[in-house]
C-alpha cells in the first residue's frame, strides 16, 4: 500500500506546513539536489548526488530532524 510524504518524511512534511520550504533540482544557483529554507535563508542543503530521491528525501528528514531538536521546538514529529 502506498504512504503518504507525511508518513514517509514526517519531518518535512511538518517544516513546510510550519517553517519554510523546501526546493528540489538543481540550478544556476545551486548543484545540490535538495535544499531546506525559511524566510532567513538557508537550513540545509543535500549533496549534487544520491543513490535516489528517497535516499536524498532521508538525508533532508533527518537533516532537519536534528535542527528541530537542536531548536527545542517540542511539537515536531
Amino acid at each position: 500500500m502506498a504512504r503518504s510524504f507525511t508518513e514517509l518524511y514526517p519531518n518535512l512534511a511538518y517544516w513546510v506546513e510550519s517553517f519554510g520550504w523546501i526546493e528540489l533540482g538543481q540550478d544556476d544557483y545551486s548543484r545540490s539536489l535538495i535544499r531546506i529554507l525559511d524566510e532567513g535563508g538557508m537550513i540545509w542543503e543535500s549533496k549534487e548526488r544520491h543513490d535516489n530521491l528517497d535516499a536524498a528525501l532521508q538525508d533532508a528528514e533527518a537533516a532537519i530532524a536534528d535542527w528541530l531538536k537542536k531548536a527545542g521546538i517540542e511539537d515536531a514529529p
